[in-house]
């Protein structure tokens, strides 16, 4: 059997590219109050302010490359006999950068526009502003196509399904605070799934995984890589 792995990535894998997670001491994060700039009511309070973060992060993600451990699961996807799953809490592209194809944004990604008016999606530009015309409907409704706190996930219907089919679930660099990510290793291991956390520390899930391995992402993610591909050599 060749086997279906679906990995879960966080914050923690795109961290050694120089992106901050939510709780680096001194991050662009802890400059703002996440009520602020990460929730719908934030945005209706002070638009600006948003923008401007966002601004900041696309400029950030922009300027970042991928490190040893995207160019590694891209490797898996390309190598493994099986289906690769990524599902991504990421909102930058470094997956993509670094050759993974099957990846799924669940927050949404600081590459794309969202029209608040009509839904429409378009790619964004380096810098949004609160009244940037909708391209389809032209209303000055612009915002990030990010997901934020107290909003959906996207993909959830998918996601769900995946991790129903998956022999392996991975967690890499997540915190495993946040739901619904948090219960993927128990919805996986209910449907059969071994699963492994990946992760610079334990995280807040990690008795739920049958495996762990920590350390820098850098480092452990592409010897784990290397073993998978090893089994079916």
């Amino acid at each position: 059997m060749t086997g279906k792995i679906v990995i879960l990535t966080g914050a923690g894998i795109s961290a050694e590219s120089g992106l901050g997670t939510f709780r680096d001491k001194d991050g662009l994060w802890t400059r703002y109050d996440l009520e602020d700039v990460a929730t719908p009511e934030g945005f209706h309070r002070n638009p600006d302010l948003v923008q401007s973060f966002y601004n900041a992060r696309r400029a950030n993600a922009a300027g970042a490359s991928p490190n040893a451990a995207h160019t590694a699961l891209a490797r898996l996807e390309r190598d493994h006999p099986g289906e690769v799953v990524i599902v991504t809490q990421n909102v930058d592209n470094l997956h993509e950068r670094a050759g993974s194809r099957n990846v799924l944004h669940m927050h949404g990604e600081l590459a794309g526009a969202l029209c608040a008016a009509c839904g429409a999606r378009w790619t964004a530009p380096p810098e949004m502003h609160n009244d940037d015309p909708c391209p389809a409907c032209k209303a000055p409704a612009t915002r990030p196509d990010v997901v934020w706190f107290g909003e959906i996930p996207y993909h959830m219907d998918t996601i769900w399904e995946h991790l129903a089919t998956a022999d392996l679930f991975a967690s890499i660099g997540t915190s495993g605070e946040v739901y619904p990510a948090a219960a993927f290793v128990q919805e996986a291991a209910r449907n059969g799934a071994h699963t492994i956390e990946i992760n610079l520390e334990p995280s807040a899930t990690v008795s739920d995984f049958a495996e762990t391995c920590f350390g820098p992402a850098s480092q452990t993610v592409p010897q784990w890589v290397e073993a998978e591909l090893d089994r079916h050599r």
